[in-house]
């Protein structure tokens, strides 16, 4: 027996091997997927634990050794029935003696096992036995490692700079990912074996991370830094892989140390270059010695450029120190050391031209201003040559525009800082801004310029086609620009000059080639460009009429260019030279154009004096020229459209610009000719796609806004407006009337007509204007959206317009829908809502299963705008609702029963990872709870308990939009419960059966409500809660109803605490319901909202400094 036991498991383990062998290496698709099918339902068997000490033991292949680190991750990492603390300790021996008998396992092997010891050592950091917490010894782990070989020492390193990384991150990074395998086999990996769920509650995750901080990170960061002084000590042979290896490891150590989230702000990796690293003040020593910081500098020069980029990158984080880890001469005298290792890395730059040590020294530069006052360095003994140095270092790198653009960005933003101090500083040293900004500014516009030639002659990529990277380069350029700006001036004065002459010169010669126009057409978009971000970094408190009158010497020529420019767009015209005028026409209307300006400027004057514009009104007439010849001749192109509507958009919300637009004869003409004849984008039959149609919305909002201004009560005037619209309908009626029709023409019609609507409805947000599209549009033409939902419910190109138009109809916005006390039009307007949501809903359940990558596209988003729409009509305050049952209306019934269908179709975890759609659906159950309970409360068990878990997840949701809405959801629910409950404890008349259904639901299931106060109580005490006033309705609902579980919680929470902090919390808790009633009226919930207040800041002080009160978490997450 006993040896037909040990052959199965030999024959158990040979399968395993072969399967993982499949799963990593074959290319059959099938085959891998078989493997990995049964390599996971192996991850889950009651025996996996043996087995995979069994494959580490006797595993002949690297792959089954990753394979049982992964499933032993898994295992330690699961909340549902946890190993015993025993097991957890004798795997974490097991694995560090694993590790130490094979120093030369396959890299990611390793790598796995490290993670699985960092994965214990977390999780169970407050597990103690004999008062002894038996995870937290991690530097004599490693000691033994560190004493041994260089691969030894390697391992040693590695295991303290996982589980420092390990610790830092909310979240666990991802299982043993096997960096040394091909690309395709880390994805098959990854794949196959889901991480485990260490979601636990993020104060419990801080609580260990707090205490790791206090108890063993300084610790580590000095042994550290030690170990790099002995190694830069030694001559080490970088030539062998190990010792580059150990040193590579030391440094990554050394940073995980610096980059750690000390105090728990959760940066977002992506904006961490203006952050400053909260180093706690027991690190002092540390940073006031300057043996620390000199260590790093001195590391730089000696050791490969391979290498140089991780010593940069950490002393990228000790100039980023928090400035109040020292006194102002400590900090004088750190700063001081910091530029004399910068001045050193400048005067010898040998390393820089490798690009991953450029872009980090780059943001070492960026970091001397963002954690620095340009009055503290000044002060610096070396400032002058130091400033020397980085400007011409910067001017350089600019000229160098192709080498590594994505480092410029620090640069820019150093001197962006430098310049924007200078009005502030006081200190009586020279800074020499005025020297040496004039020649970054000079050496970024130039570089760019001479960029134009090389790029076109080459086929290399131009940087105009990235929007983003251009648009934040200028914005910095804004400011540094304006720094000495009569040279600025000067500079783009002469450098516009010369290339529109040039470009004039080319036009009128009869042999010039098409790429010297293109050469001078991308001179010009470059300097276009920079001339409208000057202008808009104009400050109005620094400003001078001078300055003024050098906008206004730009801004002449930029106009003057653009005329040229469109008298030539008959025969050609350039893209990127228009949008590049856009964006100089924003940049002009947000300065000098509007309510705030100042009229009397002397751009005007200059204006007048060049180009005859003698006001803003003249001004206005030309942004609506420019804005009719785009729209014109640009129609076909979706980016130039795009951003002509919106420059059109943003002039028509000033209020007095809006005014003068109108008395234009262009914007006349407009409001009377908006016809694709005029305007090639509202044409239908040359659209490549429904989605190009979007603009359109814009383009008619901004119609809307300025046919308001003189419309007042002229119904005439509105119906001549709306005639291009009411022929379109019509013609969409002709055609949904026939049997067989063009149903591309049709739907195309039909999409351009509603996005038409949608932009004239947002406008009209006056009852009188909005009364007359409503008449217009309800009941002739409703007939036609809803047939088009019928017709196309599986098409989300043309069903998401219809269904927001008609979100937009019904949305009371500016309480512009008021009927008439005799009007039936409130109940008219919801019938249709009603039926268009049954109609789209009761299709969309049709399709069956959609693939999860279009699931949002063909179907939650429509359900959305659905939600949205019902929310609005719910809530518009123009219906009484109580009127369709009392007259057997079932329009209500119809409404809310798709409803329910539709979120029953969709699961809980796509409620809460679609933001529009999680938004939508908890605004309008917030709406249902307050004012359709009995509808909630008439519904089956399984749908309250849907309903009910969708609100308990909400609850921890990052949004705090969808958490508070949950909130008010739930007190709306709870009170109603506490209502019913009190009226059945009183004599009075027997209360519906849909009440005595809810009721007994929620007896049925306790548990439901239990966990909400538990999640709710815990988000108070334990979390960062944002919206504590929201928090705090439901709650007292929650403890009244369950009074006992309350009381239960209470005692688990204040046993949790260290034995002397007990009393203090259980004296919390006592004052929370100090003067509190066995009732929820208003004045009882305002008392207790205060009580809370105080409660939640006492619980905070009392648990600040305490290492327990983690294992509540535990309890209620």
């Amino acid at each position: 027996m006993k040896w037909r036991k040990m052959a199965d498991h030999v024959q158990g383990l040979a399968q395993l091997e072969i399967l993982c062998k499949q799963l990593y290496e074959t290319t059959d698709t099938t085959v891998r997927h078989q493997a990995e099918k049964a390599l996971v339902e192996f991850t889950n068997s009651p025996d996996c634990l043996s087995k995979c000490q069994l494959l580490l033991e006797r595993g002949s292949s690297s792959y089954s050794q990753l394979l049982a680190a992964t499933c032993l991750s898994k295992l330690v990492s699961r909340t549902s029935n946890p190993l015993p603390l025993e097991q957890r300790i004798d795997i974490r021996n097991y694995v560090l003696n694993y590790l130490a008998t094979r120093p030369k396992l396959a890299a990611f092997v390793t790598q796995a096992l490290i993670q699985l010891y960092a994965r214990i050592t977390k999780l169970g950091w407050f597990d103690s036995q004999k008062d002894d917490f038996v995870f937290r010894n991690v530097i004599a782990d490693v000691t033994r490692f560190l004493q041994d070989s260089v691969e030894h020492c390697i391992i040693g390193v590695t295991i303290l700079s996982q589980l420092t990384n390990e610790i830092n991150q909310v979240r666990a990074a991802n299982l043993a990912e096997p960096r040394s395998m091909p690309h395709v086999q880390i994805v098959h990996c990854r794949a196959s074996f889901p991480q485990a769920d260490t979601t636990h509650p993020l104060t419990k995750h801080r609580k260990i991370a707090s205490s790791f901080r206090d108890s063993s990170l300084f610790d580590i960061f000095t042994l550290s830094c030690n170990l790099l002084k002995q190694a830069s000590g030694k001559n080490l042979n970088l030539n062998d892989e190990s010792q580059h290896g150990l040193l590579m490891q030391l440094l990554k150590l050394s940073y995980n140390c610096l980059n750690y989230d000390f105090i728990g702000t959760s940066t977002d990796e992506s904006s961490d270059d203006l952050c400053t690293v909260q180093i706690p003040t027991s690190w002092r020593s540390a940073f006031l010695d300057s043996s620390t910081l000199q260590l790093f500098f001195n590391l730089y020069h000696s050791i490969p450029p391979s290498l140089s980029p991780l010593v940069l990158s950490c002393l990228v984080q000790i100039a980023s120190v928090r400035r109040s880890l020292f006194n102002n001469a400590e900090r004088a005298k750190f700063l001081s050391h910091l530029v004399d290792g910068v001045k050193r890395i400048l005067a010898n730059p040998q390393c820089l031209p490798d690009p991953n040590n450029y872009h980090e020294f780059c943001r070492l530069l960026a970091r001397l201003k963002s954690n620095y006052q340009l009055g503290e360095l000044v002060k610096v003994e070396n400032y002058p040559e130091v400033i020397r140095l980085i400007a011409n270092f910067t001017v350089t790198s600019l000229q160098h525009w192709e080498f590594a653009p994505n480092s410029v960005h620090y640069l820019l933003s150093l001197w962006q800082r430098l310049a924007a101090s200078v009005p502030y500083v006081k200190a009586t040293e020279p800074h020499l801004l005025e020297t040496y900004t004039p020649e970054v500014t000079k050496a970024y516009i130039t570089s760019r310029l001479e960029s134009v030639h090389v790029i076109l002659r080459d086929g290399l990529e131009d940087p105009l086609d990235d929007a983003g990277l251009v648009q934040q380069q200028l914005d910095q350029l804004s400011t540094i620009g304006r720094c000495e700006y009569e040279k600025t001036c000067a500079l783009l004065v002469q450098l516009f000059d010369q290339a529109a002459q040039s470009y004039q010169e080319l036009l009128q010669s009869t042999n010039s080639s098409a790429a010297d126009i293109t050469v001078q057409e991308g001179r010009l978009t470059w300097l276009v460009y920079i001339i409208g971000a000057v202008i808009g970094g104009r400050v109005s408190f620094a400003s001078t009429d001078e300055q003024d009158a050098m906008d206004g010497e730009l801004v002449c020529r930029v106009l003057q260019l653009m005329n040229l420019t469109d008298s030539r767009l008959a025969q050609a015209g350039n893209e990127r030279l228009e949008l590049a005028m856009l964006s100089f026409f924003e940049q002009f209307r947000k300065i000098y154009i509007g309510d705030q300006v100042q009229k009397s400027s002397k751009l005007y004057r200059r204006l007048s004096e060049v180009l005859g514009l003698n006001d803003e009104t003249m001004v206005l007439s030309v942004f609506i020229g420019k804005i009719i010849t785009n729209l014109k001749y640009w129609g076909q192109c979706e980016p130039i459209t795009s951003k002509t509507l919106q420059l059109l958009n943003d002039l028509s919300l000033g209020y007095s610009s809006v005014r003068k637009l109108v008395k234009l004869s262009a914007v006349q003409f407009m409001l009377n000719n908006h016809t694709s004849e005029h305007f090639s984008f509202l044409g239908v039959n040359n659209q490549s796609n429904l989605s190009d149609m979007r603009c359109r919305t814009t383009f008619y909002t901004a119609l809307g806004r300025l046919l308001m201004v003189d419309l007042g009560e002229d119904e005439e005037q509105f119906e001549q407006f709306m005639l291009p619209l009411t022929v379109a309908f019509e013609a969409v009626a002709q055609m949904l009337s026939t049997s067989t029709f063009n149903e591309q023409e049709a739907k195309r019609t039909l999409v351009g007509l509603v996005r038409d609507l949608r932009g004239i409805a947002f406008a009209f947000n006056a009852k009188t204007s909005f009364m007359m599209l409503f008449d217009w549009i309800y009941p002739a033409y409703m007939p036609i959206l809803q047939r088009a939902i019928e017709l196309w419910y599986h098409d989300p190109a043309c069903t998401t317009p219809v269904l927001k138009l008609m979100a937009e109809l019904v949305h009371n916005r500016s309480q512009r829908l008021q009927f008439d006390v005799s009007s039936p039009n409130g109940i008219l307007l919801f019938r249709e809502t009603s039926k268009m949501i049954t109609t789209y809903g009761n299709r969309i359940l049709t399709l069956g299963d959609v693939p999860k990558d279009q699931v949002y596209s063909v179907k939650l988003k429509g359900v959305s705008v659905c939600f949205a729409m019902l929310k609005a009509v719910l809530s518009g305050n123009y219906v009484n609702f109580g009127v369709f049952r009392l007259y057997g209306d079932d329009a209500l019934d119809n409404a809310l029963q798709t409803f329910i269908k539709l979120l029953l179709s969709i699961p809980h975890s796509d409620l809460l990872d679609y933001p529009k759609l999680s938004q939508s659906f908890y605004s309008l159950l917030e709406v249902l709870t307050q004012d359709h309970m009995n509808f909630i409360a008439s519904l089956e068990p399984h749908m309250v308990m849907y309903i009910l878990s969708s609100i308990s997840e909400g609850l921890t949701a990052l949004d705090t939009m969808v958490c508070t809405g949950c909130c008010s959801s739930l007190d709306h629910i709870v009170t109603y419960l506490f209502k019913q409950l009190s009226r059945s404890t009183k004599k009075r008349p027997t209360p519906m059966a849909t009440d005595d259904r809810f009721l007994h639901i929620m007896q049925q299931h306790p548990e439901m409500i239990q966990q909400m106060l538990s999640t709710v109580l815990n988000i108070i005490i334990f979390e960062d809660c944002r919206n504590q006033w929201s928090m705090s309705r439901p709650l007292l609902g929650l403890i009244l109803l369950n009074e006992k579980y309350f009381a239960d919680l209470r005692n688990s929470i204040v046993n949790s605490q260290p034995p002397e902090k007990q009393q203090a919390m259980h004296l919390c808790f006592e004052n929370l319901m100090e003067g509190i009633e066995l009732n929820l009226l208003t004045k009882n919930r305002d008392r207790f909202t205060q009580n809370l207040s105080v409660f939640r800041r006492e619980v905070n002080d009392s648990m600040k400094n305490s290492t327990y009160g983690v294992n509540s978490n535990d309890m209620m997450s």
